[in-house]
């Protein structure tokens, strides 16, 4: 399997509930390896972000609000300049990981859920796409 059959197959179990949500409730981990600078720590976080897309089946139906957002995202990715917002919704994400280089709790906490709520908004604007596509069939 290659290109795009993979990424059609990940996408398929990543947009499971199950997949999205577990997934977007690591994000406070992804401090840890940058805070403690023990890069071994990213390890089993590299692993679990791997296999998390694929520990799950399809979704029976695209009534979760994360399996639209998801499905969308796929969609994003095929061409990013779609909707350049998310772009820049992703680049604010990163702050959370310079307050935590920085060692600074208020930064990396303040930073960890500005970055949650800016993937929620990017979930939202995902969702968007994969609905107008949907409309549109």
């Amino acid at each position: 399997m290659k290109g795009a059959a993979a990424r059609r197959w990940i996408f398929e179990r990543h947009c499971h509930p199950v997949s999205a949500w577990s997934r977007w409730a690591t994000i406070p981990l992804l401090l840890v390896p940058v805070w403690t600078r023990r890069w071994r720590s990213a390890i089993p976080l590299g692993v679990w972000l791997a296999i998390n897309p694929i520990m799950t089946p399809p979704p029976s139906d695209d009534s979760s609000f994360a399996t639209r957002a998801i499905r969308g995202e796929e969609i994003w990715m095929t061409r990013p300049t779609s909707d350049p917002a998310i772009t820049a919704l992703s680049l604010l994400g990163s702050a959370a990981l310079t307050a935590s280089w920085r060692r600074s709790w208020v930064g990396a906490v303040a930073g960890t859920v500005i970055s949650m709520a800016i993937t929620l908004l990017a979930w939202g604007r995902y969702a968007r796409i994969w609905e107008a596509i949907e409309a549109g069939r």
